[in-house]
């Protein structure tokens, strides 16, 4: 979670005024748009890992760094990944692999549409990986993921994750 999270704070702390209206790979946001969901996504699983409720999406506030360093703190302690989540019933080590793929591929959408290097760390890509060939069809369901993208069997484990959650590996904005 570290790695992938510092990675990600790492490229939006570069992201300039110009490019918060550019596309990303993930068809639902800008880059503003995905911005603000990366702040959502660190500020409700900081709740989630200290027992609290699911929180509502806000608008852009430019503090994702600083929400993640929240959000780490809060899953450093070993209770945080004890029983399930009161708010959304689901084993918090499922919640943390959950986070783990936000921050890895929302990373990469976010560098794509800049157009920033992206190199995520082989390790947490081999487990975001593992749990979304588990989890593939209910995150379809669940709207989190889109269609499989056809790649290679023999691809590299990323572009595979991409395909898995619905990613096309070779976008270009």
């Amino acid at each position: 979670m570290r790695r992938a999270t510092e990675r990600t704070a790492e490229l939006v702390r570069e992201v300039r005024p110009e490019q918060l209206g550019l596309p990303t790979p993930c068809e639902k946001f800008d880059v503003s748009e995905l911005l603000s969901h990366l702040e959502w996504v660190a500020e409700m699983f900081e709740s989630l890992a200290d027992g609290g409720p699911m929180t509502e999406q806000g608008s852009y506030a430019g503090d994702f760094p600083e929400r993640a360093e929240r959000t780490l703190a809060a899953w450093s302690r070993p209770e945080a990944w004890e029983g399930a989540s009161p708010a959304m019933g689901l084993p918090m080590g499922v919640l943390a692999h959950m986070y783990l793929v936000d921050m890895v591929v929302h990373g990469w959408d976010l560098a794509r549409a800049v157009g920033q290097e992206y190199e995520p760390d082989p390790e947490a890509v081999s487990r975001a990986l593992s749990f979304t060939d588990q989890m593939a069809e209910t995150g379809r369901q669940r709207g989190a993921f889109g269609p499989p993208v056809a790649v290679p069997d023999d691809a590299p484990p990323f572009d595979r994750l991409l395909g898995v959650i619905g990613r096309d590996p070779a976008w270009t904005p």
